[in-house]
């Protein structure tokens, strides 16, 4: 396998706008909470946790020195607009795959960010030695579940009534995944593994 890196903070285009993309730090946790309180309640039911309390964004945070979790930070005009994170399990039977979350604000949608971003994280799963990742979601989320799928992501399992907002209301859950090596193949196949290796 090609081995592969990619070297934070980097600029790229993103239709038009300049995005500056690098790896989130505990320099970040206050700019963290100010994008997290910009995004709509039901985009958080991507997350096992609520990210709205401070003390889930202090873990994240204290996770990535540790190395349960690596998570990219996109900015534009010094202010984060999208985010990143691929958790991982290193002591458990899954520590191939790595649960991959990505989210971007209201009004960076439909710009390519979060392909951008889901680009980004091959990168960093083949650096880690990532063989699959899965993302989760609501099923009603049919937007994000179709940009996934656009992109290799597939319809794994479905969890009914598993997914609880905060009215109570009850939401079935869906798991994607995709493989990773897959996307390096496949990219090399047409000609485009500079995706991967710039």
């Amino acid at each position: 396998m090609k081995n592969v890196r990619r070297d934070y903070p980097r600029t790229v285009a993103c239709n038009g706008t300049t995005v500056e993309l690098s790896l989130l730090s505990s320099r970040d946790a206050a700019d963290l909470k100010a994008f997290v309180a910009t995004l709509p309640e039901h985009d958080l039911l991507f997350l096992s946790r609520d990210i709205t309390h401070p003390k889930v964004i202090e873990a994240w945070i204290a996770a990535i020195p540790e190395g349960r979790i690596k998570s990219i930070v996109a900015r534009e005009s010094g202010r984060i607009v999208g985010c990143t994170a691929i958790a991982l399990h290193e002591l458990s039977w899954s520590r191939h795959v790595g649960e991959l979350r990505v989210l971007v604000s209201p009004a960076m949608r439909g710009k390519g960010l979060g392909r951008l971003l889901i680009q980004e994280c091959f990168v960093q799963a083949l650096e880690l030695g990532l063989t699959k990742l899965c993302v989760q979601m609501t099923v009603d989320q049919r937007a994000a579940i179709s940009g996934f799928e656009s992109i290799g992501f597939r319809a794994e399992a479905l969890f009914r009534n598993h997914v609880k907002d905060r009215e109570g209301k009850l939401h079935d859950l869906a798991v994607l995944s995709h493989d990773v090596v897959e996307v390096q193949s496949r990219m090399h196949a047409f000609g485009v593994s500079d995706i991967l290796s710039s």
